[in-house]
């Protein structure tokens, strides 16, 4: 394993004989949160006849649990590092049960939407697995079994759309959450069983000032960028929703410099290393979600468009479902590039490849296999990238802030998605032609949104070119603990 990662009083140990079971019950516990973000795809045209409300309404049970995710995210992983990070994983695990469970008692919009904001709030599962493990497991495990557990993220969200649709084409919607909430239940009893609890803890007051700060902020900032389509990004609600986010995430900045115990230590993640892989991972996950947005579409556009291929959902599904497969065997292949050339290039590699699939959608897109070609090659560069980063995290914080740092990147990830489903809104917006006396969005428009795609994986690589090489990360400065050990140095090389 990389000495990225690597702990002085893992030497010599050899691997205790349940970590194959814990990494597998915690990437288990990963997929199944991921898998919340598609749970409802499916069937949101038909949510405005099932919950007997307007379409802008149920549009909400996607946003809520946009909003949870983001604002749930950095909180559970302070708590986490303070408290207990299992304590706080089968925490959020309880949460996403709990969110199903309403969400497959209700027939109307308030519970669904509740629900929904519920099963937001367990996103932080998947940095505070990664940050157990950091804990937990020997160090010659570590880079395989973090990048397993970030690429869940992608897994969970490739492999749900399937299902989903499949579950929605056959039975009753409620089935959907009934599914979500066994799936729950089972993380949880397998968390409970498998997966021992971090003794690395800091305790400690929390910061809930700083945490409401940043939950107005962000609010404030996804609400503005994820309805501005639909409200116009010139209303009084969009503009005053930016202005709000314009004043509050300075203002928590600034309180976030001047407290004792930050939710967020802004020193930590201004240190180069983290500085500029959260940067790359903002702009990872932007073309990631850009191309969830246009696959799907294609395939489903009418054949007479000429463009179109007029497929099902369940069809779409089946053809993107191999690139979460994909994702999941490049994060091994991921671990092994870290421990020979370090994190950086395993960063910088996964873009390119993310930026070829982009380049390959620009003239393939008329056949089902290109589509999965495409999807594939996407998502082994996601799979690649998704692997470096918890690597590169890690290693240039002290072990007591592992949760919170983890989770701060997962929220840099969501970041990007949210500006691409903006951006990709408006793009497709105005760039339509005319199908039977109804705008579509024109073929020019998904290729245009692609090659956006396409430079924000390039943005990434040039963002990793900045993250300290081999030489320059044994200069970085101790972290809170103490001076870095020599290995934690090491892991903040390339």
């Amino acid at each position: 394993m990389s000495d990225a990662l690597a702990r002085p009083s893992d030497a010599g140990r050899s691997a205790p004989p349940r970590s194959n079971a814990v990494v597998a019950v915690l990437a288990f516990a990963g997929i199944v949160a991921a898998l919340m973000q598609t749970t409802v795809i499916p069937i949101v045209p038909e949510l405005p006849r099932l919950l007997d409300a307007s379409a802008s309404n149920t549009a909400w049970a996607v946003t809520a649990t946009l909003l949870a995710a983001a604002v749930a995210t950095p909180v559970v992983g302070r708590l986490g590092d303070m408290h207990g990070k299992r304590r706080m994983l089968l925490f959020s695990v309880v949460l996403l049960i709990t969110g199903s469970v309403v969400c497959a008692l209700s027939d109307s919009v308030v519970p669904v939407i509740t629900g929904r904001a519920l099963q937001g709030l367990a996103v932080g599962v998947i940095p505070l697995g990664i940050s157990i493990m950091r804990d937990v497991l020997p160090a010659e495990r570590l880079a395989g079994s973090t990048a397993l557990m970030s690429a869940s993220l992608g897994v969970g969200g490739a492999l749900g759309l399937p299902s989903a649709a499949f579950i929605a084409d056959n039975f009753d919607w409620h089935v959907l959450f009934w599914t979500s909430a066994a799936l729950g239940a089972l993380a949880l009893t397998l968390v409970l069983l498998l997966v021992p609890e971090s003794e690395v803890r800091t305790g400690g007051r929390f910061d809930l000032v700083g945490s409401f700060g940043l939950a107005v902020g962000l609010i404030s900032l996804l609400l503005a960028v994820s309805k501005g389509g639909d409200w116009g990004w010139t209303s009084a609600g969009t503009l005053g929703l930016f202005a709000t986010a314009v004043l509050a995430l300075p203002a928590w900045g600034l309180y976030e410099l001047r407290t004792d115990q930050p939710l967020v230590d802004l020193r930590t993640t201004a240190r180069r290393q983290v500085l500029f892989t959260n940067l790359a991972s903002v702009a990872i996950g932007f073309s990631m979600f850009a191309m969830s947005l246009v696959l799907p579409q294609l395939l489903q556009l009418p054949e007479a468009t000429g463009y179109g291929l007029g497929r099902s959902m369940l069809t779409v599904g089946l053809v993107l479902a191999p690139q979460g497969l994909v994702m999941m065997t490049m994060s091994t292949l991921s671990a092994r590039l870290t421990k020979a050339k370090g994190p950086k290039i395993t960063l910088m590699c996964g873009a390119v490849i993310v930026a070829a699939g982009y380049s390959l959608s620009l003239v393939l897109m008329s056949e089902l296999w290109h589509f999965t070609l495409i999807a594939c090659t996407i998502g082994g560069g996601i799979g690649f990238c998704y692997g470096a980063m918890p690597s590169l995290i890690m290693s240039a914080v002290p072990a007591s802030e592992t949760a919170a740092a983890n989770s701060l990147n997962t929220l840099m990830r969501s970041l990007g998605t949210s500006f691409a489903g903006a951006l990709a809104g408006v793009i497709l917006a105005q760039m339509t032609t005319d199908f039977g006396g109804s705008a579509l969005p024109s073929e020019n428009g998904f290729k245009v949104v692609m090659a956006i795609g396409a430079g924000a994986a390039l943005l990434a690589f040039a963002l990793a070119s900045f993250i300290p090489g081999r030489r320059t990360a044994a200069q970085e400065e101790p972290t809170a603990d103490g001076p870095a050990d020599a290995a934690e140095v090491a892991g903040a090389r390339a």
